[in-house]
């Protein structure tokens, strides 16, 4: 263990899960945290207690390290995930097994209040030279820090000071395990002055020398960032990510996030490595934007790697030896065959990838193209001696959190229907981390850290080439685009379409009468259309406009589990409901988000519902007798997942964005008032509370939080009144 940098983390199965749902089942996940950073997430594998996961991770490791946790979740669409419990492997129990270790473990509670001090590493020096002594400081390490965010880490930073004199070091962002290995020197007088202090801080921004503290003013979108917890940010940056785009402002919106980035103190080669609300908005960005681009890319080698199921395997320790020959002429090949085999085959993948990529810059939608173009400008500006730093900031986006992850889970990016076994796991792992390689643009440094990569050597060597060629046209001048201008996603873009299977009920309209009973549904921004088969001519449509509610049905109505209705207005004005059934719970729930989201805002929503179908004279959920009576169940029409592949929606974003804004206004005001008194002391107030002022960059957005609230109670609908069981007469 000592001799390596990374460490493999295989998650093969898990059994005998408690139930976490009412179905007396559960939806199990993992996640993997290094010291409490979450690293890695696995697919969930739904309605079980005994998951069949068979994925595997490297992940690096400082030397320091004290802990690897594995987390196993229980998902819920319908509200947060449950824990169900963790395991926790120390840096001790590894050194036990340097060989690696394989086997049961049982799951431990979950301590939600642990708590920690922490230790600082430190080097202190007297130096003698002509210019006479010095003091020299090297800070090197801490660890076990407090975690003072609400993100539960903190951001430090090391504050020393002698003689007069203060010194910082850089920021660490979000860490309880900061590296540092600064040196900070002083003159030393004679005699020897004051003791040296050194500090440790918790800085929720950036040093003194920063952009945004030139003029005593933070920027909302700081605030934002600072005051939005881990948890929350990636909902965060969808919803701002999608409200831009909606209307049209994206590009702009981008820019400012990278602006804001590159004024903090950085290295061009960390740049955009954290998961800070400029990078996770970007990420947000390109699998909102770029799916269908996506899939064009990744969808041939994706298929056939799993179509092929070929053995690839370069690490020696890792290697499986196997008979080769026909009947009777068996031999067994050598471990330098076997890795020689897989690399022409990881080679051979690599290479068709990579030339596809190098082939794909005009079909990139331009929206993606003019955000890149925008970064590899800034970034470009920020770092002049550094024309370097420009090309890894386009890949630190496009290949680590793009297409990497999109090739080790193909599924979850909706490239393939299930999930691939060990083998061929194990073989979009290598191409995966290949990618990453050639998107770091120095292959050498893959090689130093696991030495069995040098045979890939050229191969990637001349990848990072072909990426340096691909990203200089990708970014190339905007006419390419299509001119200048605002840049807006395509008004009647498609949400979500797929098969969905109609139950027949009695009714009027095209989608009633049509004998088939399997059609193709494609729902956009205007409308619900179906056909017989997808790229058929429409059969008809119900406009978005016209639709009362989204729910679900039943088991017991059809006899049939994964069933929704659609309840619209036809042309005549009358109430007709479709019912659909979907293949599996999950894409079941992805419909109801999709046509809920892009629903939710029209005014004549129901506020009640039959969960039953109406057969015979009655309703098979209430009884009830009147087919067109007020329903026996509230909808639930503000019940949707935070996918990606959710619809546009501007207004149910900037809902959302009003109802996270809502409730920190008070951390707002204190966090702006804390960093202005880092930046100018003299001129903050005192109090930094509730009783501080409220300062001018907050005070027009809290006015329109308070005119939006202001709205929203005066334009709500009563609840509907309960029905009476009983009437008393006197």
């Amino acid at each position: 263990m000592a001799l390596r940098s990374a460490l493999s983390v295989r998650i093969v199965e898990g059994r005998d899960l408690p139930a976490k749902d009412i179905t007396g089942s559960s939806d199990p996940y993992c996640i993997v945290k290094i010291d409490n950073e979450a690293i890695v997430r696995t697919a969930t594998v739904w309605k079980t207690l005994s998951p069949f996961w068979g994925e595997e991770y490297e992940v690096h490791l400082q030397p320091t390290f004290h802990s690897v946790s594995i987390y196993v979740m229980d998902e819920d669409a319908l509200s947060r995930d449950d824990v169900i419990g963790k395991v926790c492997i120390t840096r001790a129990m590894l050194a036990e097994h340097p060989k690696g270790y394989s086997g049961w473990v049982s799951l431990s509670e979950v301590d939600p209040n642990e708590e920690v001090q922490g230790e600082i590493h430190l080097r202190v020096e007297l130096l003698e030279g002509e210019g006479g002594r010095r003091l020299r400081c090297t800070v090197l390490e801490a660890r076990d820090l407090a975690k003072k965010d609400r993100n539960g880490a903190s951001d430090p930073f090391v504050r020393v000071r002698y003689n007069g004199k203060t010194q910082e070091s850089t920021v660490v962002k979000k860490s309880c395990y900061p590296r540092w290995n600064e040196s900070f020197e002083f003159e030393l007088p004679e005699p020897a002055g004051e003791k040296l202090c050194v500090e440790v801080w918790d800085w929720d921004l950036v040093s003194k020398n920063d952009f945004l503290g030139k003029d005593g003013r933070v920027h909302l979108v700081t605030l934002l960032d600072e005051t939005t917890t881990a948890e929350c940010r990636q909902e965060v940056a969808v919803n701002l990510v999608k409200l831009f785009l909606g209307q049209g402002l994206v590009k702009e919106f981008l820019d400012l996030l990278f602006e804001l980035e590159l004024a903090k103190p950085c290295e061009p080669n960390t740049l955009f490595r954290s998961n800070s609300l400029a990078s996770k908005s970007m990420e947000s960005f390109l699998k909102v934007t770029g799916m269908q681009y996506l899939h064009a890319v990744l969808g041939p080698i994706i298929t056939r790697v799993f179509e092929e199921k070929k053995y690839v395997e370069l690490d020696p320790s890792k290697v499986e030896i196997k008979d080769v020959g026909c009947s009777g002429l068996h031999r067994v090949q050598t471990e330098s065959e076997v890795m020689e085999q897989g690399r022409q085959h990881l080679q051979s993948y690599l290479r068709e990838l990579l030339d596809t990529i190098s082939k794909s810059a005009p079909t990139c939608p331009p929206v993606i193209r003019a955000a890149f173009r925008q970064l590899f400008q800034r970034v470009g500006e920020r770092f002049p001696e550094h024309q370097h730093a420009k090309f890894v900031a386009v890949t630190s986006f496009l290949c680590l959190r793009f297409f990497s992850p999109a090739i080790m889970t193909p599924k979850l990016f909706h490239l393939r229907e299930t999930h691939a076994d060990a083998r061929t796991s194990r073989t979009l792992l290598l191409l995966a981390k290949a990618i990453q390689m050639v998107g770091n643009m120095d292959p050498a440094a893959g090689r130093a850290k696991e030495a069995w990569l040098a045979p890939l050597q050229p191969a990637l060597q001349h990848g990072a080439t072909q990426m340096k060629a691909f990203i200089t046209r990708l970014v190339g001048t905007e006419e390419e685009d299509g001119g200048k201008g605002r840049l807006r996603s395509p008004p009647a873009a498609v949400v979500k379409e797929g098969l969905l299977f109609v139950h027949k009920t009695r009714g009027k309209g095209p989608l009633l009468s049509c004998a088939a009973k399997k059609l193709h549904f494609c729902l956009t921004g205007e409308a619900l259309s179906f056909a017989k088969s997808p790229g058929a001519e429409r059969i008809g449509s119900i406009a978005l406009a016209n639709i009362r509610a989204a729910e679900k049905v039943e088991e017991k109505s059809f006899g049939s589990c994964h069933v929704m209705q659609v309840v619209y207005v036809d042309e005549n004005g009358q109430q007709e409901t479709a019912y659909l059934q979907c293949k599996c719970v999950n894409e079941l729930n992805q419909w109801l988000s999709a046509l809920r989201k892009v629903c939710g805002n029209n005014p004549q929503m129901l506020c009640a519902y039959h969960p039953g179908v109406f057969r015979g004279d009655k309703w098979t959920c209430c009884h009830q007798k009147d087919r067109t009576g007020l329903g026996c169940d509230r909808t639930r029409h503000g019940v949707t997942l935070q996918d990606w592949s959710d619809p546009l929606d501007p207004d149910a974003e900037a809902q959302r964005l009003f109802q996270h804004l809502h409730g920190l206004q008070q951390p707002l005001r204190e966090k702006y008032w804390e960093l202005v008194k880092m930046e100018d002391p003299q001129n903050s107030p005192q109090v930094c509370g509730e009783g501080a002022p409220v300062p001018p960059g907050l005070s027009q957005l809290f006015e329109v939080l308070q005119d939006l609230e202001g709205c929203h109670r005066l334009l709500s609908p009563s609840p509907p009144a309960s029905p009476a069981l009983l009437e008393l007469q006197t």
